[in-house]
């Protein structure tokens, strides 16, 4: 590839700072994975790459071990570049447009239920970082946020008065979610603590040991470290709170649409997933109770 196509990727990864961070290096792994693949076989502009090239790099990309929901996402970042680069135009045609990917097999979210999630968020202790980390426990729970949503929040984003908390969470869309009562103690014990060991100007809630915000890296260590602290059999990373939140409020509500805008879904086909933990929950009740369901002893 020339310097002005390595430019013409440069602008683009730069264009799309409304992505999450995790998908913006996503996006860079996989078009510099193109544009390499690319170089071998001495393509030297992006325009000349069409659908049955691609349809070649795809399948080697599958014969070499990558997933279909990677695929996925690697053909979502190449339609979002030759889109941007039709724009400008520097491509005549989407060589990736109506190309399709293997099926993925559908994977259930993993989530801890209800006892063990109170056991989870049931810390004991007074110390600063503990007290921190029930609140972080208590909210992510409470709310079903997102790890860069728990992150990212600052003192303003909390309302402990009106029981809410604002999020900005994927594409920089911000929301509101209520804080339950055990949610909202906890970060009433912790805003305590905070003042004193906040830096200068910080405005995160969340705080590390150093005073400044808490990063996502701590955050899942500090989940992991609880999770066998309390005794759990399985180590417990910040999403699996997450999907615990969805799978316990649609137990209880039944109300799908409700669940979709707390957990800040765009797509309701996101939330569906959660319908297929409900049901595997209400068929293992009916296993257990039912008398023409249950096993001869």
């Amino acid at each position: 590839m020339s310097p002005a196509e390595l430019r013409q990727l440069e602008d683009f990864l730069a264009s799309v700072r409304h992505l999450s961070p995790n998908t913006q290096s996503a996006y860079r792994r996989d078009l510099e994975g193109l544009r390499a693949w690319c170089a071998d076989r001495q393509l030297r502009y992006w325009r000349d790459l069409d659908g049955r090239q691609l349809r070649t790099y795809v399948a080697a990309r599958h014969r070499g071990g990558l997933g279909g929901r990677s695929l996925q996402r690697a053909l979502s970042a190449i339609r979002a570049f030759y889109r941007y680069l039709i724009k400008g135009g520097r491509a005549e045609s989407n060589p990736a447009q109506g190309l399709v990917t293997p099926k993925s097999p559908k994977r259930l979210p993993h989530t801890l239920d209800v006892d063990q999630a109170t056991q989870l968020v049931a810390l004991k202790g007074d110390d600063p970082l503990t007290v921190r980390d029930r609140a972080m426990l208590e909210l992510m729970y409470s709310s079903g946020l997102r790890l860069a949503e728990l992150v990212g929040l600052d003192l303003g984003g909390i309302d402990l008065a009106d029981g809410t908390a604002t999020v900005t969470g994927k594409g920089r869309k911000t929301r509101t979610v209520p804080v339950g009562r055990h949610a909202a103690q906890a970060l009433r014990d912790w805003l305590k603590c905070r003042a004193d060991l906040a830096a200068s100007g910080e405005t995160a809630l969340f705080l590390s040991g150093r005073g400044r915000r808490i990063s996502p890296r701590a955050v899942q260590q500090r989940f992991r470290h609880w999770s066998v602290k309390q005794g759990l059999a399985t180590h417990v990373h910040p999403h699996m709170l997450r999907h615990s939140f969805a799978t316990h409020m649609l137990e209880s509500s039944g109300d799908l649409r409700a669940v979709q805008e707390l957990l800040g879904h765009a797509d309701i086909s996101t939330t569906q997933v959660y319908t297929h933990l409900d049901f595997q929950h209400l068929a293992k009740v009916y296993d257990q109770a039912h008398p023409r369901a249950r096993k001869s002893r």
